[in-house]
């Protein structure tokens, strides 16, 4: 006799079996609504790591998904937009998504640029004086979304961006 065996996977890591066996007093025990209990299988759990929470929480550019960049971090990652010869610049916004407020012609979209703070920092060689504008515009506008874009002059491009601050890091930071 062929053997059938089913499984099912609960929340709790444990596996119910029962209905059928080669065994003949594993299938007497099989009846529908009775299951034995086995020991979890290790080999088959998978250990996710979660990166951010769905809830009142917009994505954005790349590094939306991991937690805020501290001041080495932002530090490195200018390294790294000087050390390719890209063009470091500021924006913010207050709403920081697009939305539509002015008008609902299809295609238009507000939000859709941020303000830029003052000019890209061409000739920029060192992090410091990035880092020194970014602090200066947290402070000019503590509510606004900011974030650190990079152009790059040879292929007339950008290259990277990302979020440095969001509205609701300033107000956990006060709290």
């Amino acid at each position: 006799m062929s053997s059938v065996f089913l499984q099912a996977k609960v929340s709790s890591g444990t596996r119910l079996a029962g209905l059928g066996s080669s065994n003949h007093s594993a299938q007497k025990n099989a009846l529908p609504g009775k299951f034995k209990l086995q020991p979890p299988c290790t080999r088959l759990r998978v250990y996710c790591m979660k990166t951010w929470s769905p809830i009142n929480n917009k994505k954005f550019e790349t590094l939306s998904y991991v937690p805020p960049l501290s001041e080495e971090s932002i530090a490195k990652e200018l390294d790294y937009i000087l050390s390719k010869g890209w063009v470091p610049c500021l924006e913010f916004d207050e709403v920081g998504a697009v939305h539509r407020t002015n008008s609902r012609i299809p295609g238009y979209y507000d939000g859709r640029y941020w303000t830029l703070w003052k000019l890209p920092m061409f000739g920029c060689t060192d992090s410091t004086q990035v880092l020194r504008e970014i602090e200066e515009c947290k402070n000019t506008y503590p509510n606004a979304y900011i974030r650190l874009i990079s152009f790059d002059s040879n292929r007339q491009c950008q290259c990277m961006s990302f979020v440095i601050q969001k509205p609701s890091q300033v107000a956990n930071e006060m709290a």
